[in-house]
Parts: structure tokens; C-alpha cells; sequence
């Protein structure tokens, strides 16, 4: 067991090294980081030393947006009593911290790092777990494993899909035997690559068995869809999460790397950290476990809840124990003292799954000391019901137990009865003003309810039955929408576009919403009625092969006025809202993944499968209205959230377990509490096993009673009942098989008689004196809620009242310069001939559709390959995929060629010929440097930027080409080879006007190492021109405005190193921009090169100019 922590002082020494905050329900986890935000910037720290990291990009939202929050306040709060000698709000620990005793020259100073740090907030790192892997990944450059074409998607299920078919059709498809079913093998395979870091067992089991086949296939699934991912360039964001931790642990790079993190963030917040995995404290440990270093994590590991998204709250535990510094948050800001008191007796110190997962006594905030809920039907803050199996309010079984389904219904009965009772009895709520003061009461209303239930199931029964009692409910996140009735009208529909003509399907989609006919319509439709559905089918699937699944969307709501029809009958709001939801997603992937009508009908019927273990949160159902409500979800939905009163229908049901032989996790004791899948599915181990993955269930089931019991401000409503199954529920356990230690039995041990569960609750409730309620369940008359009629005022189209700024683009270097012709004069005269530019966000390929017949030059290798649009590309892809420095280089290059001729077959005229011609470009000399000088770990190829002009999202001027003409006049000497092109952007043709977004795609930034490294662009050409000696280059500089090209593209790589080079100066760091025309590089020094070396002070001027925009 770890040490016990001591109480955490907010005002007291800031941490230092490693520090766990543990914390409790309601007691401020958020307002505790802000809060500490607050005072490392205070201390000395700028905002940008500060890294704070959470787990959902819906809580990064919140906790940026409370950072800020208390870092203007109390800048205010200090300049106030610097400027008028206020003083600082009493209530305001950190404010009061940073006045008392400090001389006003200290209070400047604070005020003023505040100050800057308010100015400079957007610089705050406030990011989840994902996204701080993402930016240290992209910091690292070169050393990071990420490629710059990588693709991130939210889901590979269909390449494991593919991973897992291909790897059983291989393995089985000779045997006739197939010891291993493919949904066995799907089983196995998936739960061994969603979980990429537990271990397999069992390790030992002999390799002629069944076991050790299944262990190998196990790993060989994940083995070969890391391959298939690198080989489509494609992550998944837990990718992120392996590939830095993978480059912490690099024996060579790893310490070079966590130290360049230590140096970017001096002080980490983890914010819910008990929602960690092992991959991610490994990252947290690596790179800021430092003496050097702050590393804080806060969280609650009594809320530790989501093992089925592979969190592992072991991780937590292990870091607890490595840490220097432990200790707690003791003060509850939600709930009333009454609420928490009745929870004190109710767990009483228990150990929720561990021994070091320990309920903590807590205290209400002192506003809170009182209850704030008053005239209820029943004032206690915990009401206890218990369903009594001798009232005959449920069938019981043969055996006496309650039977669950009859028990179910009975709940939500109850559930709905006791809702309009308290709604019926003008209960109030004491209201606060922001700073906590009282202000008055209000009338309780639906909108402070709420039912927290386990099954998304059970949500709609209750739901149901307080629909109808007249009471509003909503079903919030209610599982995927996938499994809702709306995604099987849309399947219906699809399968209907899909075949139009078919009799069947237009009989299923016609009792869809999408037509809503009734059964009777349906027996009573006569051939024209058919008909005409036929010819409304036809026309509904030309609106989506040809306008996409939006416009189809629309136009069906148009035609068959949706909205009004849908509207008009019970439960109508819900259906349009997951109509439109799942319409959105279906929009999403048929314009991600570029699907036809099959292809999309087929990706629905695949997500609708899978709908009941679909966790992700864009698929979750959404909330129907933002009415006041009564709000229905689930208990893991619920995490986070709190209400005035909630109500418990099912905490005297266990969490199910799966008795089928199927893969199980558990922490292995003998392997240092690893987190491990056992894929044996048989043998004494594998039962052992699952043991432990029972214990480990049963464990998490009470922390889930903690997490549901404490989302309640004023009063909690729990039911009780003595089903077969209730001896392993939490709340039974908790009452029932305790020792006096407070370790509770992961089973129970018989179910208790209701008499014993009256006394067991009674002597609760006498501990607690004035707290807790002890009720019978009974049947009640279905009353009705007496709720006013609310009046809803004309809805008014909304007026478009602005104007638009028709400057303001998301534009290229190819965009800028589109309309200008290649064959126009440059300094000297018109070029020998034309490339055609780049097509906006493709590859630079610089060649025409239709090449021209020029006279090939001898002495130039690559003089006859073929010209066009697709040979460019197909260089570009070949040299960004070659490794510049293998040996021999033209094997190489054979190598990639044959690959890329593989994807598409292009004429490049004899191979042999055309590799020898790149092989000597790449040797050609320039500047000082060959290509095959440039290892792997010194480029970037094709580096994208997406770079802000004139104030980017938010215009704060306009810039014109002119105005980047004046800076080059104002900064190239009077010798510099491209001085003369400043005349050249005053061209009429050029774009007249910039703001917005420049993007771009850089071919190659390389780095030269030295004491001080150098970073390179080379930009690939693949022009035919008459000649390739330095006027012809020029001339060609010029016509085809290269020189405005080289210019953006080394803004771009001065701002990238502006963020990641300590000191960057431009005038030092910049390498050059260098056009390498490929044809004309014969393997002599500078041969078909030119090399460009924009001044380091008109960077930085012309920089400044593209950021604030300047007129000609």
C-alpha cells in the first residue's frame, strides 16, 4: 500500500517534482489547476513553460476556458488594488495570497506577469493527451516517427476488418478441421490490436497447442496492421501515443528528446488522471519525472470507470507510487453536508476494487453546510426504497427472488410516480449569486432531475414512463445512435436508392419515416401508388449520386415536410434529431471515403452491427431539445455532470459478465500488475484469469456507485431489490460484505432478506441522524403532472445582415500566380519554354499537358524523359519515398520506381535511363551540398503549411504583391540576381488583393548539421528548357515567378524554426531556397541548380508585412 497523503493547501508551497493530487467527487479538479495556473505564472513561470493536459477535447474547452477566466480575474484584482487600493475579494484564496504581505513593487510584478500571460493566452499549451503527442511529435522533426503525408482517422475498423479475414483465410482456410471460428478469431484479434501494449498469455503454453496458435495470431493481427497503417501512411490518434513513447524509450534519441520536452515545459498539470493508460504515464514519467521538473497529477481514482476504453487505473496507482509528493483534496463545493454525511456512513473508508482506492471523508464548502433543497415530500438528503418482496409489488421467482424484468418495470413506475410528486409539492432550491451569497428560492422543475440507469435500455423504459406522467424527459447520449431506430429507416432507404425498381425495398422504406406510411395504406396501395414510389425513388437517388447525402437530406425533408409530420407524434423530436444525426454521419463518410450508393449502404449496415460497443462520442445519440427536462442517461455518460436531485433505479443490479469463452483482461500480479489479455480461452490459467477479470469487474462496479451516487447536489432517490443477482450488486456488497478493514468481497454471499435489508438500512440512517430515509416501494395511481402550458412565441426567419469580405480566401502560391502566362518576359527576355503551375494542394509537378518538341541536348541525362502532368508527379512521389544516401543509390531508386509504377503505371521513358539520369541529379553538387549527402533523419519531405495572412481568421488589413515588391526593393542589394523580379509583381494579372490563409506544400527541407544546424528548401522541377545554364535558370525564376514561390515557402520554414529553434535568426539558420531542375542536372557543380539566399533582415520584413498586411 502507498503512504497515506495529507491534505492539499491551495495556498500553501506550489509542487514541486513529482506531486499526485487526489482527489474526491465535487471537491474542484478543475478549479484546482486553474487555480494553480494561476500561481506558477505568478511565481515566474510564462505561460508557455506551462504544458496542462486532459483526456476529452469537450473538457479542454472547459479548462482552457477556466484558465483564462481566473487569470484575467485576477490581473483585474491586483491592478485594482494597485490603481484604487481595493481590496481583494475575501473569498479569493489566491488573490488574497498574492496581496497580503507583498510590497506593491512585488504586486507590479505579479500583475504584470499576469498581464502578459492574458496577452499571450493563445500560446498556452491546453490540450488532450493526443494532441500534446501530436505537437511534441511535430516538434521533434526528424526525430519524430511521423511522416508529413501521414492521415489521421478516428477508426480503422474496416483495415482490421481486412487485417483479421486475410490473416484467418491464411491460416485455415486448408483446414477442414477450423479449430478457431472466424467470430472466435475476430474476437481474439481484435481485443489483442484495440489494446496494443497489454500483454498476451498464455506466454507458456506449448506450440503445438490451441493456446499458443491463438497467442500468435494475436500478435501476428497486430504486427501486420502496423504494417498496413505504415504502408497507407495512415495513424490512428492512440498511434500518437506509441510512436512518442516508443521515441522516449529509444536507447540513442530517447533522453535527447525528453530533455527537449523539459526545456519546452517546465511545469505539467495532468488533469483526470486516473483515466490514464500505461502508454501515457510512461510518456508523463520519461519526459518530465526530473529533479528539474514539475509533473502534477490530479485525479480521483474512486472514479476510475472506463476500463472498456482501455483506461487502467494500475497506471494511476503506479504513478502514485513513484511520486514525491501525495496528498488530497478534502473539500466538497457540490453537495449539501447532509448528502455527504449519508455518504460517509454508506462506505464508511471502503476500498472500491484496491486496496489504495480508499472513500475519503470529505466536508461541504461552508456555504453548503445546510440543505438547499426545501418543502420536498421527503427532506432527507438520502432516500433509500426498497422494493419488498412481501408487498406483492413484483412476481418473484420460484426460488422467492424478485424477478428482474418484473422488477424493472415496477421501478420505473415508482421512478415516474415519485418525479411528479416532488414536481407537485412546490419543493424549492436555494439559489446563489456567482460569488456563493444567497440570493432566493426557486420551484423545483423537471430541469433539476435527472435518472442515472446503467443500460441505454433501461434509459428508454424510464423515459417512456415519464413521458407518460407528463413529464419532459430527454435521453442524454443514450448509446450510438447506430442503434437507433432512425439508422434502420436510413438502411431501409439506402437499400431502396440502391435498387429503385425493387418491389420489396419500396414496401420497407414506405412504413419508414422518411415516407410514413401506415400498415393499412400499405395493404390498401394500388400499382400506381407503387409507381409513383418507384419514380420518387429514382429521383431521390440521382440527388445523391449527384449532390451528396446533404442535398438528399434536404430535399426528402422538403418533399415529405418531415419536420410537421415527424413533430406531430409522440417521441417526435427524438426520432428527427437522430433522423438528422445519423443523415450528418452518413454524410461525413460518403464524402471522406468517397462512397457510392453500395459502398455507403454497406458502411451503414457495418456501423449498425456494431452499434452496441460503439463508444465514440460523435456517434453518441444526441440530446433531443434544450428544453427543461428531466434528463435520462447512463451512469459512465453521467461522469463529470452534476444535478440538483437524481434518482438510482438499478444500483441494486451487478454488472453482467460474460460467461462465454472469450478473451479477458486482468492485471497481472506476477508480471507487476500488467495490464494482460488472456486469449487461451481455456486451461487452469485462462480460469484463473478470469477470476481475477471478475474481481477486477466486480471492483470497478463499486467505484461506478460512487461516480452515479455522487453526481447529486441536495438528494439522492436509490432503489432496492432482492433479485438473485443483487448479492454481487455494489450497493448490496457495500451493506453486506465488508470486513472491518473496509475491503469488500468481489461476490456476495446469498442474497440478504428484506427484513435484514430494513434493519441493515435502519441502522444506517441512525447513524446519520436527519439524513437518510428509509421507504417502502408501493404501486401508486398513474398521476399526472399539472404543469403549466408553455406559450411559444411566432418563429421569424433570421435576417443575413452582413457583408462579406470577398478578398478573404484560403489560398496558394499556384493561386496567386494562375493567371499569369508562363511565356511572358522576365528581366531579359521570354523563356524557352513553360511549365504549367500547380494545381492548389497537389504535389508541384510543373509540367504541361502537352509538352513541346524541343531539341534534346546531349550531355543532359534525362533530356528525352517524356514530359507531363503525371511523369512529374510520379518524380516527386519517387524522391520523396528514396532514401538519398542508400548504397547503390540507383538499386534504390529501381526499387521505389517499380513501386510507384505499381500505384500507377506512367511512361518515363527506358527505366534504366531515367534512374541513371535521377541517380545523377542527386549527386550533382549545389551550394556546397549533394542530395545524397542528406540522410533520412536530416529532411522533411513535402512539409505543409498553413500560414495566417494579414491576421488570418480575423483580416486586419489587406496585403497586394506590390507591397512584397517594395520589401524586396527595400532589402536585396543591388547585385542580387533576382532584385528585378520586384518590377515583376506588379503584374496586373497577379491577384490583387491577399487575406486569409496561404497554403503550401514544401518538397524538401533539409538540414546541414554543424555547431549550429542549417535548414535548406529545395523545390524539384522537372521543366523542359532550351538550356540550363544560370540565365536560362533566371529568366525562368522569373516568368514563372519561382522567385515569389521561393520567397513564401522560406517565410513559411522561418516561422516553422521560429517555434522550435532556440534563438532562431534567420540570417544564420536559412540555407538557401535552391530549384533544382532535374532534367538539367548532368553531375557538374551548380549544373541545373538555382540557388537562391534571401537576405535574413527581408525574412523577417517580409514576414512582418504578410502578418500585418501593407498596400502598394
Amino acid at each position: 500500500m502507498t503512504q497515506e497523503p495529507t491534505p492539499f493547501n491551495l495556498t500553501g508551497p506550489l509542487p514541486r517534482g513529482v506531486a499526485i493530487l487526489e482527489a474526491s467527487a465535487g471537491t474542484g479538479k478543475t478549479f484546482t489547476i486553474a487555480a494553480l495556473a494561476v500561481r506558477y505564472v505568478a511565481a515566474g513561470h510564462p505561460l508557455e513553460d506551462l504544458l496542462i493536459v486532459t483526456f476529452t477535447r469537450m473538457a479542454t474547452g472547459e479548462l482552457r476556458e477556466r484558465v483564462r477566466d481566473r487569470l484575467v480575474s485576477a490581473e483585474r484584482i491586483l491592478d485594482e488594488h494597485l490603481t484604487h487600493g481595493t481590496e481583494p475579494p475575501q473569498d479569493d484564496d489566491i488573490a488574497m495570497l498574492l496581496i497580503i504581505g507583498a510590497t506593491k513593487e512585488q504586486i507590479a510584478t505579479t500583475r504584470d506577469r499576469l498581464r502578459t500571460a492574458v496577452a499571450d493566452f493563445d500560446a498556452a499549451t491546453i490540450t488532450t493527451t493526443h494532441g500534446f503527442c501530436l505537437e511534441a511529435l511535430g516538434s521533434l522533426g526528424f526525430t519524430g516517427d511521423v511522416a508529413p503525408d501521414t492521415t489521421f482517422v478516428e477508426d480503422v475498423g474496416d483495415l482490421i476488418d481486412e487485417v483479421v479475414d486475410d490473416l484467418y483465410v491464411r491460416r485455415f482456410h486448408w483446414d477442414p478441421n477450423r479449430a478457431l471460428g472466424p467470430q472466435e478469431a475476430r474476437a481474439i484479434t481484435t481485443a489483442a490490436i484495440a489494446n496494443p501494449a497489454d500483454a498476451l498469455e498464455p506466454r507458456n503454453a506449448r506450440p503445438d497447442t490451441y493456446a499458443a496458435m491463438r497467442v500468435r495470431l494475436a500478435q501476428a493481427a497486430r504486427q501486420e496492421l502496423e504494417r498496413r497503417k505504415r504502408l497507407g501512411s495512415v495513424m490512428t490518434y492512440d498511434d500518437l501515443l506509441t510512436r512518442l513513447d516508443a521515441t522516449l524509450r529509444d536507447p540513442d534519441s530517447g533522453e535527447t528528446v525528453a530533455q527537449r520536452l523539459r526545456d519546452r515545459y517546465k511545469v505539467v498539470l495532468v488533469d483526470e488522471f486516473q483515466d490514464t493508460d500505461p502508454v501515457q504515464w510512461s510518456i508523463m514519467h520519461r519526459a518530465f519525472d526530473h529533479e528539474d521538473g514539475t509533473l502534477v497529477l490530479i485525479g480521483d481514482p474512486k472514479q476510475a470507470i472506463y476500463a472498456f476504453r482501455g483506461a487502467d487505473v494500475y497506471a494511476y496507482l503506479n504513478a502514485a507510487r513513484t511520486a514525491t509528493n501525495r496528498q488530497t483534496l478534502g473539500t466538497n463545493y457540490r453537495s449539501d453536508q447532509q448528502l455527504i454525511s449519508a455518504y460517509d456512513q454508506l462506505f464508511q473508508g471502503s476500498q472500491l476494487g484496491h486496496p489504495d482506492i480508499v472513500y475519503r471523508d470529505v466536508e461541504a464548502v461552508e456555504a453548503n453546510r445546510g440543505s438547499r433543497l426545501r418543502g420536498a415530500p421527503v427532506g432527507e438528503a438520502l432516500r433509500l426504497r426498497v422494493v419488498d418482496r412481501r408487498s406483492g409489488v413484483v412476481p418473484l421467482t420460484p426460488k422467492g427472488f424478485a424477478s428482474v424484468a418484473g422488477t424493472r418495470a415496477h421501478i420505473a413506475h415508482d421512478v415516474a410516480g415519485q418525479v411528479v410528486a416532488l414536481l407537485e409539492s412546490g419543493a424549492e432550491i436555494e439559489t446563489r449569486a456567482p460569488d456563493g451569497s444567497p440570493t432566493g428560492t426557486r420551484t423545483v422543475r423537471p430541469g433539476d432531475l435527472a435518472v442515472l440507469v446503467r443500460r441505454n435500455r433501461d434509459a428508454a423504459a424510464i423515459r417512456a414512463q415519464l413521458d407518460a406522467r407528463g413529464v419532459p424527459a430527454v435521453l442524454a447520449g443514450a448509446g450510438s445512435v447506430f442503434d437507433a431506430d432512425a439508422s434502420r429507416d436510413w438502411l431501409r432507404l439506402l437499400e431502396a436508392l440502391e435498387r429503385p425498381s425493387s418491389s420489396p425495398r419500396a414496401r420497407a422504406v414506405a412504413l419508414t419515416v422518411f415516407l410514413g406510411w401506415p400498415a393499412d395504406r400499405i395493404a390498401a396501395a394500388t400499382d400506381e401508388d407503387w409507381e409513383t414510389v418507384h419514380r420518387r425513388m429514382h429521383a431521390w437517388a440521382h440527388v445523391l449520386r449527384e449532390r451528396g447525402v446533404a442535398s438528399l437530406v434536404e430535399t426528402i425533408t422538403t418533399q415529405e415536410r418531415l419536420p410537421e409530420r415527424m413533430l406531430a407524434v409522440t417521441d417526435g423530436e427524438r426520432a428527427l434529431t437522430d433522423l438528422r444525426h445519423v443523415g450528418q454521419l452518413l454524410h461525413r463518410a460518403s464524402t471522406d471515403e468517397h462512397l457510392g450508393i453500395a459502398a455507403l449502404t454497406a458502411w451503414l449496415r457495418k456501423r449498425i452491427a456494431e452499434a452496441a460497443r460503439d463508444a465514440d462520442e460523435e456517434r453518441s445519440r444526441r440530446l433531443e431539445s434544450d428544453a427543461a427536462a428531466v434528463q435520462v442517461l447512463t451512469i459512465h455518460r453521467s461522469k463529470g455532470l452534476e444535478f440538483p436531485i437524481v434518482f438510482y433505479p438499478d444500483l441494486w443490479e451487478p454488472s453482467w459478465i460474460s460467461r462465454e469463452a472469450e478473451p479477458v483482461f486482468f492485471h497481472d500480479p506476477d508480471n507487476q500488475d500488467r495490464r494482460t489479455i488472456d486469449v487461451g480461452l481455456d486451461g487452469s490459467s485462462y480460469a484463473a484469469h478470469r477470476r481475477q477479470h471478475e474481481r477486477e469487474t466486480r471492483g470497478e462496479d463499486l467505484r461506478l456507485a460512487y461516480v452515479a451516487l455522487t453526481r447529486a447536489q441536495h438528494q439522492a432517490v436509490v432503489w432496492w431489490a432482492g433479485s438473485w443477482a443483487s448479492q454481487d450488486a455494489p450497493l448490496s456488497r457495500l451493506l453486506f460484505s465488508r470486513d472491518p478493514g473496509g475491503a469488500i468481497a468481489p461476490a456476495g454471499q446469498g442474497v440478504p432478506s428484506d427484513e435484514d435489508v430494513l434493519q441493515r438500512l435502519a441502522d444506517l440512517a441512525a447513524g446519520c441522524p436527519g439524513c437518510v430515509s428509509v421507504e417502502t416501494s408501493t404501486v401508486s395511481a398513474p398521476a399526472r403532472w399539472g404543469a403549466e402550458t408553455v406559450e411559444h412565441g411566432e418563429l421569424a426567419a433570421a435576417r443575413f445582415a452582413r457583408g462579406i469580405d470577398r478578398t478573404w480566401r484560403r489560398t496558394s502560391y499556384s493561386n496567386i500566380t494562375a493567371a499569369t502566362s508562363h511565356g511572358d518576359a522576365g528581366a531579359g527576355g521570354p523563356a524557352a519554354a513553360a511549365s504549367e503551375p500547380e494545381a492548389d494542394g497537389a504535389l508541384l509537378t510543373d509540367e504541361p499537358a502537352e509538352t513541346l518538341d524541343l531539341p534534346a541536348v546531349p550531355a543532359v541525362p534525362l533530356a528525352d524523359m517524356p514530359g507531363g502532368v503525371h511523369v512529374g508527379t510520379l518524380v516527386h512521389d519517387l524522391l520523396e519515398r528514396t532514401d538519398f544516401t542508400a548504397d547503390p543509390l540507383p538499386d534504390e531508386l529501381r526499387a521505389r520506381l517499380a513501386e510507384a509504377q505499381a500505384r500507377r503505371a506512367v511512361d518515363v521513358g527506358p527505366p534504366d535511363v531515367f534512374v541513371d539520369g535521377l541517380a545523377t541529379a542527386l549527386r550533382t553538387p549545389f551550394d556546397g551540398v549533394t542530395l545524397t549527402a542528406i540522410a533520412r533523419h536530416d529532411r522533411l519531405d513535402e512539409l505543409e503549411f498553413e500560414m495566417p495572412l494579414v491576421g488570418g481568421a480575423t483580416p486586419t488589413g489587406v496585403l497586394t504583391p506590390g507591397a512584397i515588391g517594395r520589401v524586396l526593393r527595400e532589402h536585396l542589394p543591388a547585385d542580387d540576381p533576382l532584385r528585378a523580379y520586384a518590377e515583376r509583381l506588379a503584374d496586373p494579372d497577379l491577384r490583387a488583393a491577399l487575406r486569409g490563409y496561404l497554403t503550401g506544400s514544401i518538397d524538401l527541407v533539409f538540414r546541414l548539421p554543424g555547431p549550429r544546424p542549417r535548414y535548406g528548401i529545395a523545390d524539384y522541377k522537372t521543366n523542359r528548357l532550351a538550356a540550363f545554364d544560370a540565365d536560362a535558370l533566371r529568366e525562368e525564376m522569373y516568368a514563372s515567378h519561382y522567385a515569389l514561390q521561393g520567397l513564401l515557402y522560406t517565410v513559411a520554414l522561418h516561422r516553422y524554426l521560429r517555434w522550435r529553434v532556440p534563438d532562431h535568426d534567420p540570417a544564420t539558420d536559412l540555407a538557401g531556397v535552391h530549384y533544382l531542375f532535374l532534367r538539367g542536372m548532368t553531375g557538374e557543380p551548380g549544373a541545373g541548380v538555382f540557388s537562391w539566399h534571401p537576405p535574413g533582415d527581408l525574412v523577417v520584413a517580409l514576414s512582418d508585412v504578410l502578418d500585418r498586411g501593407a498596400s502598394s
